[in-house]
């Protein structure tokens, strides 16, 4: 197989698995890791691809900072948020996690209904500034600044006593078979607890993250209760989820 050929074969795999082990790919071709690796390497450096340890990554854009990625797909987030919101039932503890989306989540917390909010994010906190009936628990640690959310071990032991109702977690990508990734370990560390602590989990996703993997893996799909999303994901998109056997809410 020409090295022109690989390189094209390699631009499929990741469209179709979100990643690309560099092992396994020399075993299935037949050739050497060097080889495999080389091709990885000069693709990164053409910008077609991203490099990671044993193999290799969708390319992932730059992380823009939170007030940049407000303005993102701003109309469909706040679909995503009102549909989300409806899940709150009176009395119940929810968890919200960070990012833009879960920040519309916030705003489109029903005002008639007496409910608590944990969050590790100071952002969504403030969001509820002038909420009339729920009431919100901070919980506080090194902030990553990215999603500007709380992470380490003094949130972990502070979530560590929390049991919530409903739990909306914020995920950078979702793949059927890598799961919800995001790009940090602390990060994906305290979201994977909260999830663990917590009766049922939704996760609202915007349609440019599905089919797509992030270096970090939070958990698989099936750990949702639900995935929440907008009539601008594709029917081939839902319809790989559905029969997946994951949930999804229409947004």
């Amino acid at each position: 197989m020409l090295t022109t050929e690989r390189k094209a074969l390699f631009l499929d795999r990741l469209r179709s698995d979100g990643r690309l082990v560099a092992k396994s790919l020399a075993e299935e071709l037949g050739l050497s890791e060097d080889t495999i690796r080389r091709d990885l390497r000069e693709m990164a450096a053409d910008g077609l691809l991203a490099r990671v340890h044993g193999g290799a990554m969708p390319l992932q854009p730059g992380l823009p900072d939170f007030a940049a990625r407000k303005s993102v797909a701003s109309d469909e987030k706040k679909r995503l948020g009102q549909a989300a919101a409806t899940l709150v039932r009176q009395g119940q503890t929810v968890f919200i996690d960070g990012g833009t989306t879960n920040a519309e989540i916030a705003r489109a917390l029903p005002r008639d209904t007496a409910f608590t909010v944990v969050t590790h994010s100071p952002t969504i906190a403030a969001e509820l500034e002038h909420h009339p009936s729920a009431e919100v628990i901070l919980i506080g640690g090194r902030v990553y600044k990215h999603s500007m959310v709380a992470v380490g071990s003094m949130a972990s032991a502070a979530i560590a006593t929390m049991r919530p109702d409903l739990f909306f977690l914020g995920a950078t990508a979702a793949h059927v078979r890598h799961g919800f990734t995001t790009g940090d370990f602390e990060e994906a560390a305290i979201k994977r607890q909260i999830a663990l602590q917590s009766t049922r989990t939704y996760v609202a996703l915007t349609s440019d993250k599905l089919g797509r993997a992030s270096p970090v893996t939070i958990m698989p799909l099936e750990a949702a209760a639900g995935i929440i999303l907008s009539q601008q994901a594709g029917t081939e998109q839902r319809e790989e989820l559905v029969s997946a056997g994951i949930a999804v809410v229409p947004a």
